[in-house]
């Protein structure tokens, strides 16, 4: 199978994930003796769409492996299941009121986060034709994964700006965006057969790969115009770069009273968006970033593989490695 990009190999697979879903879904009316379960989890897919699929970095890790995508669809379908929960309590956490719709009320959708992101997955592995010892440890890669997981989202919701770092944030970042890349790029080289080593090798490309994800998805929030980050007080990798880049206490201070008014004044979001894309901020950031990307390829230099899917897995790398802001003046809000 050719292709060029990650988005080109989800095109061509995604009916084979959905597939497996449907399957996991199916699965659930014998064990809950019901249709609710199921129909719950069905109005949470519909309901929590994932912006970019990355449900394909499974497959791409298990065919640099082997060379064949085919064994790794269930773990796209954990992927998506996992990311379409932790999306949702992340939502409900955030607290704005994006976790309700017409058709999926606040505790149908817990209920049914809890099934995506912890059942299906245990379910989807118990299904696999593999040795029991490779389901066993499959499972604990999950339990694992959950719990970084929520430790870096817990360390993010309780980060205390005063005495934030670049190097905090990364550490929030690294459990909550990288440990769940990690726990699906290690269960895929497990999946492949892959030595304990190169196991370990995938699992730290994939905590480096969250990492780059995490701040697409910041820059993406800007760029959005949703500012959920300024909106919730979130600590994230590019206030840091400003606090960092304030050459005096007074201007710090600046930095921190306008990140602590963000929460309830649109003119203060303007503000504080025009101090984070300052050039010298931008450029520490850039910086940054070109850090973390060259750490991805290293590791992907190391690991090597089938050289039919390695090319989509770096570009899947630039692609998150991007630099999407750029330093220009933002309108003061009016009120």
């Amino acid at each position: 199978m050719n292709c060029a990009t990650y988005l080109d190999l989800h095109h061509r697979v995604s009916l084979e994930i959905e597939a497996e879903i449907d399957a996991a879904l199916v699965r659930l009316g014998p064990v809950s003796g019901g249709s609710a379960a199921r129909n719950a989890v069905g109005k949470l897919l519909r309901h929590q769409k994932l912006r970019h699929p990355l449900s394909v970095l499974p497959l791409l890790v298990h065919a640099a492996e082997t060379g064949d995508l085919g064994p790794a669809v269930p773990l796209s379908a954990v992927h998506v299941l996992w990311w379409t929960s932790a999306c949702y309590l992340d939502d409900l956490a955030d607290g704005h009121g994006t976790t309700t719709s017409s058709s999926l009320g606040q505790n149908e959708g817990l209920m049914a986060s809890f099934i995506s992101g912890t059942v299906l997955p245990i379910q989807i592995i118990r299904s696999l034709p593999v040795p029991a010892a490779v389901r066993v440890h499959l499972t604990a890669e999950i339990a694992t994964g959950c719990v970084v997981g929520a430790e870096g989202q817990l360390c993010d919701i309780d980060a205390n700006v005063d005495g934030a770092t670049r190097n905090s944030v990364i550490a929030a970042y690294r459990g909550k965006s990288g440990g769940p890349f990690s726990m699906i790029t290690a269960m895929a080289a497990i999946l492949s057969g892959a030595s304990d080593e190169r196991v370990e090798l995938w699992r730290e490309f994939g905590y480096v790969f969250g990492i780059l994800w995490q701040i697409f998805n910041d820059q993406e929030d800007i760029l959005s115009g949703r500012n959920e980050d300024l909106l919730n007080g979130t600590v994230t990798y590019l206030l840091t770069c400003a606090l960092d880049d304030a050459p005096t206490v007074q201007s710090r201070e600046d930095v921190l009273e306008r990140h602590a008014a963000a929460r309830h004044s649109e003119r203060a979001r303007s503000e504080l968006t025009e101090l984070l894309l300052a050039p010298g901020v931008l450029r520490q950031y850039r910086t940054d970033l070109d850090t973390f990307r060259d750490e991805a390829h290293r590791l992907l230099g190391i690991l090597g593989g089938d050289e039919q899917y390695l090319p989509v897995l770096r570009h899947l790398v630039d692609h998150a490695a991007q630099m999407l802001l750029q330093p220009h003046l933002v309108p003061a809000a009016t009120s």
